[in-house]
This record gives structure tokens, sequence and C-alpha cells, in this order.
């Protein structure tokens, strides 16, 4: 297939597009960027210009494919829901031009609308539409290209990582650096899923090769890692003090971080594993996070 795949310079879509190109498919990734751009053709891919800002141009750039991924997302958590909404604008627009068409349209979301409450584990065949998290606006878009006739395929993350980035816990770790401690909250029992990228990306191929409409999938290795088990690794890393916090202090430390640092979402890939044949070997989180090098940051 010729697959258009946004993202594709970003920390997925780097290990995305050799997964790709490996199974016999031509990615079109797109880049903001000359220097994305150059990046795109020396993985072997053919790049086009394009930017979130602009999903009608990107639109223009899925019509001629055979697939589309989209994974990229602005991770700006100052402005997390707006940039949700523009994430629905773009899924709204892409899904637009693959109508009726029945080319897979593999849509990217997080694991936790898949728990009904919270604390519960995640499952797939849940979408619940009144958790906190604003990136529902993507789920939401991608029902709505469902309801038109697109084939729309959802791929929902964990704390995706490897020894350079860890999902959340990247921008956790420069938190911690700039507030001079790392900080869990009350007994940090809350857990967060993980996978390793490589068998993300993985994960990925086989949806847009195997996935039905409206199927969602996750993309969990480990279904619950401790916010205290992460700190404590982060402070050894960083040579910093770890502390608890109470409720009242997770405003002043976190800032716009705040809204994730007592989630609880464990989360389950069974389904996901039996209908794909998908089985993940990769590194654990604690153990790219003891492998990372700190002094680089």
């Amino acid at each position: 297939m010729r697959i258009f795949l946004t993202g594709a310079t970003g920390f997925i879509g780097t290990h995305l597009i050799p997964e790709l190109l490996g199974a016999g498919h031509r990615v079109v990734g797109v880049s903001r960027s000359d220097a994305g751009m150059q990046t795109l053709r020396s993985l072997g891919a053919e790049p086009f210009r394009g930017v979130l800002e602009e999903p009608e141009a990107l639109a223009g750039g899925a019509r001629d494919a055979d697939a589309v991924i989209h994974c990229a997302f602005d991770h700006e958590f100052s402005n997390f829901v707006a940039n949700c909404e523009k994430d629905r604008r773009v899924i709204t627009a892409l899904g637009d031009v693959l109508a009726g068409t029945d080319k897979p349209f593999v849509i990217t979301s997080g694991t936790g609308l898949g728990a009904a409450h919270p604390g519960e584990r995640a499952v797939e065949g849940v979408t619940n539409y009144d958790h906190p998290n604003p990136r529902i606006a993507s789920e939401q878009a991608g029902d709505a290209a469902l309801e038109k006739g697109v084939k729309v395929i959802v791929m929902r993350l964990p704390q995706v990582h490897d020894p350079l980035k860890q999902g959340l816990v990247s921008p956790m770790i420069l938190l911690s650096k700039a507030q001079g401690r790392v900080a869990y909250v009350g007994e940090g029992a809350n857990r967060w899923p993980a996978a390793h990228v490589v068998d993300v990306a993985r994960l990925y191929r086989l949806a847009v090769e195997q996935g039905r409409a409206g199927e969602r999938f996750h993309a969990v290795d480990e279904e619950g890692v401790t916010a205290k088990a992460i700190a404590e690794t982060l402070g050894e890393g960083l040579g910093l003090p770890v502390v608890s916090l109470a409720p009242d202090e997770v405003g002043a430390h976190f800032g716009p971080f705040a809204m994730f640092a007592a989630l609880d979402m464990p989360a389950s890939s069974a389904w996901t594993r039996e209908r794909l044949g998908w089985s993940p070997s990769g590194p654990s989180l604690i153990s790219d996070l003891k492998a990372m090098d700190y002094s680089a940051l």
C-alpha cells in the first residue's frame, strides 16, 4: 500500500517508517520543515510538506493514498484542550476524503478512554466519553468519520518508550529537573500502562494491514507501572530527592501537567493480542528509564 503518514518525523513515526517499508509498503511522510523532509528521504519515505494547522492541505495529500495513519499530535500541555480540538479538525478533514473508499484510516488516541470508571482497567471494547482527558475529541471525530463510511481504526497508546523518550514521563523528567525534586501524588499507587516504541510501531502496521472498521486496539505491554516506581527510578537517574505530594500541592508542582499526575490508568491488550497476533517483546519502561543517559538532558 501507499500509506500517508502524519507525524512521520516524530518518535513513533521514525520507527514506523522502516516497519512499513520492511513489509513492502510505500510511505508518504508529512513534515513541516526542510530538515524533516531530508530526514524522511534518508529513511526511504517520500516527503510531503504539511502542518496540523492546515488540515485541508493534509487531506489533499491523503487523497491519493491507499491508507492513512495519523500519528501527529501537538503535545504542548499548556494548550492541551485546544490541541485536542485541532486533532479533531485534522481527523475530520482526512476522513472526508476517505469516505466510501474502504481505505484504512488509523487514528491515534489514549488507552484511558477504554476505562468505564476511574481506576478500572481499560479494555478495547469500551469507549468512555465522560473520561476527563480532552483527547476524547480524537475518538469522537473518528466515530463521526465512521458514520460517513470511513474505515476508521483507533490505536490507543500508553506511555511509549525507549531510553530516549517515554511518553508522559519525558515532560515529567524536565519538570523534575526544573523543580529540583521528583514527585508523585499520595502513595504513588496510580498506574500508567507502557510499551516499547518498536512494539508499538509493529502494532500500527498490523492494524493498517488487518484492522476492520470501528476496531480499537491497545498498544499495551505492561498493564500498569506505578507512579512511585517511575518517580524512584527518575530520582536515582537525576540524582534528585523523591517526594510524595498532598492533593493540594499537585497544581503548584506539576502546572499544566497536573491533570495527568494522579490519574490511575491501567489498561489491557488481551483482545488486541488475540485479534492481531501481536506479542510485544521490548524492554520494560523501568528498564529504559534505568538505561537513559540523564546527563545528556
